[in-house]
């Protein structure tokens, strides 16, 4: 790889010499601006507006208007005489844990290695530090002229430099929630949990490709071999939602067809519950009928024996006050 940045890493009195790698890097066809009719490369050439001359890139320099129009011409001796203290150190500001920062924040990664087998032994401090207090440092560092807050964190055995948009870099999503008022059922949380658990089983990350990619060298490939351009269908994304239990049931077979075909084979193995004829359910109407009829029978007699019963207690009574 090769070298970005060489400076320090910087907390308290402690000094880390390290070198800066970039950690990602972009695949893709590259594509250039042609003339359609004979292929014919298109070039942009620096004209100057004022003098209407090419300008080599030597001789550009940068610049401000402002509103009234007025330019202030910006040399590159004037950029390159600015303060910068982050110029050539990473700056530590603060420890804190992990979760406090959003990774809305993230921008560009980077690795960080030692510069040096002096530099060893802080560097795994820090790194053993930093992974045990399960902690990310807040830093400052400035890459191409430009100061940037950056995130010194712990991957594997390397220390990476994530930089960080500055506070007011971060536009507010004032509107854009749906409002508070909608709200979703337990049933559907509940579905869409299955589906989530469905879509990740056996979920492989490094697997992934970049089918734009894939597709477009094909298309490249077709016109420099001068054979037909491959057709493939896009799907369409769907323009609205009517039934979101539907939706979510439908996402659940389509995502575990094989979950489904094992539960179908199991119902069919199972014994099946025998059905009710038209005669069992007559002879089922008739016994409960008859039973409701029994009961009612059973209650009215039971009805008679303790009017009956009431009777002869209270004529009893009168008898005895009689004699008495």
């Amino acid at each position: 790889m090769r070298t970005m940045w060489k400076g320090a890493i910087g907390f308290g009195l402690v000094s880390v010499p390290v070198r800066l790698y970039a950690a990602t890097e972009e695949h893709g066809t590259r594509l250039h601006q042609v003339h359609d009719a004979d292929g014919g490369r298109i070039h942009l050439k620096r004209v100057c507006d004022a003098c209407g001359k090419e300008i080599d890139y030597e001789h550009v320099a940068k610049g401000f208007e402002d509103d009234e129009g007025n330019t202030a011409v910006l040399t590159k001796d004037d950029l390159a005489g600015l303060p910068l203290p982050s110029k050539k150190l990473i700056d530590v500001l603060a420890f804190v844990d992990g979760d406090r920062i959003d990774p809305l924040r993230l921008s560009g990664a980077y690795y960080l290695a030692p510069d040096n087998a002096a530099a060893d032994k802080p560097y795994v401090l820090l790194r053993e530090t930093l992974q045990q207090t399960e902690r990310v440092a807040v830093t400052k560092i400035a890459l191409r002229t430009r100061e940037s807050l950056a995130l010194l964190r712990v991957h594997g055995d390397l220390l990476t430099l994530h930089t960080m948009y500055w506070p007011d870099e971060i536009r507010e999503p004032a509107g854009l929630a749906p409002p508070a008022s909608v709200t979703v059922r337990p049933q559907e949380l509940k579905m869409a949990t299955s589906l989530m658990d469905t879509l990740s089983e056996d979920f492989d990350l490094e697997s992934l490709e970049d089918e734009y990619e894939v597709a477009l060298g094909e298309l490249v490939n077709a016109h420099l071999e001068h054979r037909p351009v491959p057709q493939k269908a896009t799907a369409a994304a769907p323009d609205n939602v009517i039934d979101l239990m539907a939706a979510l049931q439908a996402s659940i077979d389509t995502a575990g067809k094989k979950g489904a075909e094992t539960g179908k084979a199991s119902a069919r193995t199972a014994p099946a519950a025998p059905k009710k004829t038209t005669e069992t359910k007559k002879r089922t109407t008739a016994k409960k009928s008859a039973a409701s009829s029994t009961a009612k029978k059973t209650i009215a007699k039971a009805t008679k024996a303790t009017g009956a019963a009431k009777t002869a207690k209270s004529a009893t009574k009168k008898t005895g006050r009689r004699a008495g």
